[in-house]
């Protein structure tokens, strides 16, 4: 039972992930929804109380997959650290490719909508605090400029983690983005260097 509830809960997501790329946020209603997934109204609402908690449900897993690789990429030290993150680029853009409406329909509903700009801010400024930390433990174990500024040095990682992603969703054949992204974070680093 437990297995064809998440099964239920999957198709929702995907339909809604579909229908909300193609039609957009507003347009797309939790019966079009369901009809995709092959649900009832009543199976929608027993995992979703609204069409905004299945937009916000979407955000989040997309969140959930980056926060894995971030963990995953810490190395022994924090330049190790940074480089080694570029090597996510490929899954963020393969996670990313199919879905550029849905990441626009994210930045503009946050936009219109507290709740969504809420549920997206507050990741943003965990990413900055992240890099902000990382800096500061870059700064300690003696890799960067003691007087290196922790949170405009994190502004500048999220800005261009933020639009290698915008640029590679949008023009995928543009440029190589994981070596663009090396040299990013090359140039940011050197800046940080003693």
């Amino acid at each position: 039972m437990q297995h064809r509830s998440e099964e239920t809960r999957a198709h929702i997501l995907d339909a809604a992930l579909r229908q909300f790329a193609i039609a957009g946020y507003n347009s797309a209603s939790v019966d079009e929804i369901c009809a995709v997934a092959g649900v009832s109204k009543g199976a929608f609402y027993h995992h979703f109380h609204s069409k905004q908690a299945v937009f916000l449900a979407l955000l989040e897993g997309w969140l959930t997959m980056i926060d894995l690789g971030l963990e995953a990429a810490r190395q022994e030290t924090v330049p190790a650290t940074l480089m080694h993150m570029t090597g996510l680029l490929p899954a963020v853009f393969a996670t990313a490719e199919d879905s550029l409406p849905m990441f626009l329909e994210f930045w503009l509903q946050a936009s219109r909508d507290e709740t969504i700009w809420q549920a997206l801010i507050a990741p943003y400024q965990r990413y900055q605090q992240y890099f902000a930390e990382l800096v500061e433990r870059g700064k300690a174990e003696g890799s960067f400029r003691a007087d290196a500024d922790a949170q405009a040095s994190a502004q500048a990682f999220v800005a261009l983690a933020v639009g290698l992603l915008l640029q590679g969703v949008l023009d995928p054949k543009g440029a190589d983005w994981e070596k663009t992204a090396g040299q990013g974070i090359k140039i940011l680093l050197k800046g940080l260097e003693k």
